[in-house]
């Protein structure tokens, strides 16, 4: 028997990345996944390989920024499973948009919009379908919202507002049961990556790639999977007494102070994986 066996979990951003990784470690715990990203095609390839490998998913499209695609899609849970028992807020985008004051209004909307609004628009329609029978919700935050970036200061914005929102729904929903916490990944291999620094192929990708692997005191880039194991546990009742959590995930780059130890050393380099 799964971890999850019959738990009904709606993941945000299923298509790709993180939230792929995760749907299909879900259903091989034995969750009914429910899969809601705006990339179709994506999507239904990550359902169809759930179901070919004997799970149970369903693919919907949903843009987690419009209250009206989020409503139709809470209606559709409601009428068709009339509940759920997980809930991961994992839809979320990325870019660099220069200082502050270069910073575009476009794009610092677009990023809340999808990150923190979109966070709060799926939990406000589907925390209904918890109340009553207990749950876990689960947001995607980042090291990003615990630390700052050059030129990122939307997304550092944004992702600090997803982790202080958790706790805030944790004490809200604690005496009904449901419990609340937030996932920090650091450097995750996903295709968020290959848009923001180049693919594996490129040059500038490389040596992303190569540089966070040598700052990461495990030696390697995070993987979907990685993320999906705790997201599993968050999701489990195996974390019933944890609850206003934000967990880093980052192969330790949050645990130190500075990389000049690690800028000097020339063996620390060799011994990334």
């Amino acid at each position: 028997m799964g971890r999850l066996e019959n738990k009904i979990a709606v993941v945000t951003g299923s298509a790709t990345g993180i939230g792929a990784g995760t749907v299909k470690l879900f259903a091989k715990e034995g969750a009914i996944v429910i899969c809601a990203d705006i990339n179709d095609d994506d999507n239904h390839k990550t359902v169809d390989e759930i179901i070919s490998a004997g799970g149970k998913a369903e693919a919907c499209h949903v843009d987690v920024s419009s209250e009206e695609s989020v409503v139709e899609f809470a209606n559709h849970l409601k009428e068709k499973y009339k509940h759920i028992d997980v809930l991961f807020n994992n839809a979320g985008v990325d870019a660099e948009g220069g200082k502050v004051h270069e910073y575009p209004v476009e794009l610092f909307d677009k990023i809340h919009s999808v990150d923190l609004r979109g966070t709060f628009l799926m939990s406000k329609y589907l925390i209904p379908l918890m109340l009553g029978r207990r749950g876990s919700i689960i947001n995607t935050s980042s090291m990003s919202g615990r630390a700052a970036d050059l030129n990122r200061s939307g997304y550092n914005a944004a992702k600090g507002g997803v982790t202080n929102f958790t706790k805030g729904m944790a004490v809200d929903y604690a005496r009904e049961g449901i419990r609340v916490n937030s996932i920090s990944p650091g450097t995750i291999e996903t295709p968020l990556i290959d848009s923001l620094a180049g693919t594996k192929e490129e040059e500038s990708g490389r040596q992303f790639r190569e540089t966070n692997k040598w700052i990461t005191p495990l030696g390697r880039l995070g993987t979907p999977e990685d993320i999906g194991h705790l997201a599993v546990f968050l999701a489990s009742d195996e974390s019933a007494y944890l609850t206003g959590e934000d967990i880093t995930i980052d192969g330790g780059i949050m645990a130190y102070t500075w990389p000049g130890k690690m800028l000097m050393e020339e063996g620390w380099k060799e011994t990334t994986e």
